[in-house]
Formats: C-alpha cells, sequence, structure tokens
C-alpha cells in the first residue's frame, strides 16, 4: 500500500500544535464543563480511538481528514493516560515522565529491530504503522507528564512556558540544519515537545486572567481551532501537498537514534 503518513511540511507542524491545543481543551470541556468527569472522558475518547484507527488501518493509503482525526484523538488519549495516573492513582508527574521516556525508548528499539528503520516515509505496511501509532501514543503521553512537570516544578507562568518550548524546538531545528543533527531524531524529538506546546497554548488561551491566562472559554477555542484545522486538511486534500511519493534515498536505513 502507498505511505499512511503526511509529508513532514509546515502544515503538518501548524496542524499537529492546533490538534495538539484542540485535544486539550476539548477534554477539558468534557471533563469539566459537561461534567463527564476525568474517567467517563477517558472511555469516550478510549472509543473514539478505536474507531478511528479502525479506519486508518482499513485505508490503503494517506487520507488527510481520517491521518489527522486519529492524532486529534490519540493525543487526547495520550494526555488522558498521563493524567488517570497522576489524579486517579497518584503517581507522581516525576514517575510518569520516567515510564513514558523508558516506554518510548523500547518502542523505537522494537521498531527498528523488526524493520530496520524509524523513516516515517516508509510506512507501507500494517506492522510499521502499528509501531507509528504507538510511538505517537507515548509521544503524547510523555509530552503531557514532561511539561506539567516543567511547568509544576519551574513555576513559570503560561507565557513563559510556551516560550521555553517554542525555543526547545526552534533549537532541535538548528541543530538539524546547520550541526547535521539526525533527521529522524530531530523529528521526534520536535514532536514530543508540540505536546506540551500545544498544551500550553491552550492553557495561556483559557486560563482564568487571575492566572495569567486570556479567559477565553474552552468551547470558544476549540471552535475556533478546530474550523482554522478543517480548513486546512480540506486544503491538503485538494492539493495534495503532503502526500509522500516516494522515500528519499538517504533514509533508506537510518540509524535508530539514541534512547
Amino acid at each position: 500500500m502507498l505511505n499512511k503518513v503526511p509529508e513532514v511540511t509546515i502544515y503538518f507542524w501548524v496542524i499537529k500544535i492546533m490538534a495538539t491545543t484542540v485535544g486539550e481543551t476539548i477534554a477539558d470541556y468534557l471533563n469539566d464543563n459537561l461534567g463527564l468527569g476525568l474517567k467517563n472522558t477517558s472511555y469516550v475518547f478510549a472509543a473514539l480511538l478505536i474507531v478511528a484507527l479502525f479506519f486508518q488501518f482499513r485505508s490503503r493509503k494517506y487520507v488527510p481528514g481520517i491521518y489527522w482525526f486519529v492524532v486529534v484523538v490519540i493525543s487526547v488519549m495520550g494526555t488522558l493516560i498521563t493524567d488517570n495516573l497522576t489524579d486517579n492513582y497518584n503517581v507522581s508527574l516525576t514517575t510518569t515522565t520516567i515510564v513514558f521516556s523508558i516506554c518510548l525508548a523500547l518502542t523505537f528499539i522494537g521498531w527498528f529491530l523488526s524493520e530496520r528503520t524509524l523513516s516515517i516515509h516508509t510506512i507501507v505496511t500494517s506492522k510499521r504503522e502499528a509501531w507509528y501509532w504507538l510511538t505517537i501514543l507515548f509521544t503524547f503521553a510523555l509530552g503531557t507528564a514532561a511539561g506539567d512537570l516543567i511547568s509544576e516544578k519551574a513555576q513559570l507562568g503560561y507565557s513563559a512556558t510556551l516560550l521555553l518550548f517554542v525555543g526547545a524546538i526552534a533549537l532541535i531545528a538548528l541543530a538539524h540544519y546547520y550541526l547535521n543533527l539526525n533527521a529522524v531524531l530531530a523529528f521526534w524529538m520536535a514532536y514530543i515537545l508540540t505536546r506540551p506546546l500545544g498544551a500550553s497554548t491552550g492553557d495561556l488561551l483559557t486560563a482564568d486572567t487571575s492566572a495569567g491566562g486570556l479567559g477565553l472559554s474552552t468551547y470558544l477555542v476549540s471552535a475556533i481551532f478546530l474550523a482554522v484545522i478543517i480548513g486546512l486538511v480540506t486544503f491538503l486534500s485538494i492539493t495534495k501537498v503532503d502526500v509522500i511519493e516516494r522515500e528519499p534515498p538517504d533514509e533508506l536505513h537510518t540509524q535508530a537514534p539514541s534512547a
């Protein structure tokens, strides 16, 4: 089958960050405003994730609408896993950060030993796609735990925390383009950091003004961001500018990043 994931373009990063923010605000809206609670919200999104992955695996090529719906849902699921461990089972953020780091490292190792590549340009089998989505899930869980840990320990405030993650991603980009940082390693490092970046954006927009936020409603932020995401996904569906036609020669046997 054809490659099942999009090319990494500016559209990819914009939608990914906005999808992460939407995932955060929608979860908060269902959990707090509608009173579903953390467990019931988890059940809802677990069911949605199963349905979304069913259609994603059934497709024989990259379909923007299906792919990005999975990303939004799995971003919420990764967040809920961490929140459930922290709030319902009193597992510390330090512990969850360490555990999910190990889980992510083991997933990378398993993926590489199984497929001899971690390149997203070769997601052309169901096995590789399964490794890909398992990795995505752990990046969201880790990003949530690490981001919350940094925010809690440093107490920087929403704006400063957002700028911190923007700066970290910028350093990764500079290291890749000017210091020859491995492309696969740079991609996954940036991917992990976009989770707390998106969450910080959501917190800044929706937190009460007395706490340093802008005080916007989670419903309003979710609606605006979803509208932009839908518009961009529609654009990509029509233009197909992010469809991977073939794998770049230098990524055929990319080495596994160190854990």
